[in-house]
C-alpha cells in the first residue's frame, strides 16, 4: 500500500512494481495499491498486479486500502472511495472492513464451471475435494485457455464444507499463481454457488489459505445486488521506499 497523494509515485514504470512485488529481491507481495487523490470520493484506489501491470478490481486490496486510509486518518469508520470499476461503499470496526462490491447480473453457468465479473472476471469449478487441487498447473490451463485465451481470467476451485460454507483455492492471474486469499473471487464463488443451487442462504461463508472472510447479498431476478465482501485487514508493518 502506497500513499500516493503526492502522485510522486512512477505508476507507468512496469519494472518498478514487478521489482517492489519480487518476494526475494523486492517487499514482496501478490499487488500494489496506490492511495490517491479523487475528485468524487474520499480517495482512489490504483492497482497493480505482481507482474507490474495495473489490475482489474481487488476485493481484499479494496478491503485493505480502507484500512489504510483510516490509518492515514483521510477517513474514520465509513468511507466512499473510487476504484477501477466504480465508487465502492465500505465500513471499518475493530479491523474488520466490510466492502460493497458491484452489482452481478450476468453469470454464465455449464456441467463443469460458472464463470462471472465481479469486478474482475472468475472463473469456478466446484469439486469434492480442493485440497487436491494442484492450483497453479490446473488454474494456469484454464486462464490461457479457450475461451479466456490472452485476455485471461481468474480460476476458483471450491468445495462445500456446510450449508453455507465454502472451502476455496484461487490461481490469480497477474501473479500466474495460487494466492492466499482473493477478494473478487471468494465473492465470484459465494455467487455461483447461490446460482447454482449449491446454497439458498444469502450469507456465505468462505475459508481460504490466508484465513476467512464472509460475502452477503440480495438476489433480485437473477441479479445479485448489496453484495458485500467482509473480513479482518490488519496492519503489518511500514517502510520508506529508497529508489
Amino acid at each position: 500500500m502506497v500513499d500516493n497523494r503526492d502522485l510522486s509515485f512512477e505508476k507507468t514504470n512496469t519494472n518498478l512494481v514487478n521489482k517492489l512485488c519480487d518476494r526475494r529481491f523486492g517487499i514482496g507481495a501478490d499487488g500494489l495499491i496506490l492511495l490517491e487523490p479523487s475528485k468524487t470520493a474520499d480517495f482512489k484506489m490504483i492497482y497493480f498486479n505482481a507482474d507490474g501491470n495495473e489490475g482489474s478490481m481487488c476485493g481484499n486490496g479494496g478491503r485493505c486500502i480502507v484500512a489504510f486510509a483510516k490509518q492515514l486518518n483521510i477517513i474514520k469508520n465509513e468511507t466512499t472511495f473510487d476504484a477501477v470499476d466504480g465508487l465502492h461503499y465500505a465500513t471499518i470496526e475493530n479491523e474488520i472492513v466490510s466492502l460493497k462490491m458491484i452489482d452481478v447480473n450476468t453469470i454464465e453457468s455449464s456441467k463443469t464451471h460458472s464463470f462471472l465479473n465481479t469486478g474482475s472476471p472468475h472463473h469456478i469449478s466446484f469439486t469434492d475435494n480442493v485440497n487436491n487441487i494442484n492450483v497453479k498447473e490446473l488454474g494456469a490451463k484454464i486462464r490461457y485457455g479457450a475461451p479466456y485465451f490472452n485476455e485471461g481470467t481468474n480460476v476458483n476451485f471450491a468445495e462445500k464444507t456446510s450449508d453455507n460454507s465454502f472451502k476455496v483455492r484461487t490461481y490469480e492471474r497477474g501473479v500466474e499463481d495460487e494466492t492466499l486469499a482473493c477478494g473478487t473471487g471468494v465473492t465470484a464463488v459465494a455467487i455461483a454457488a447461490h446460482n447454482t443451487n449449491k446454497t439458498t442462504d444469502n450469507s456465505i461463508k468462505v475459508e481460504v489459505l490466508g484465513g476467512n472472510l464472509e460475502v452477503s447479498f440480495n438476489e433480485e431476478n437473477g441479479t445479485y445486488k448489496n453484495v458485500f465482501l467482509k473480513g479482518p485487514a490488519q496492519f503489518v508493518f511500514e517502510g520508506n521506499i529508497l529508489t
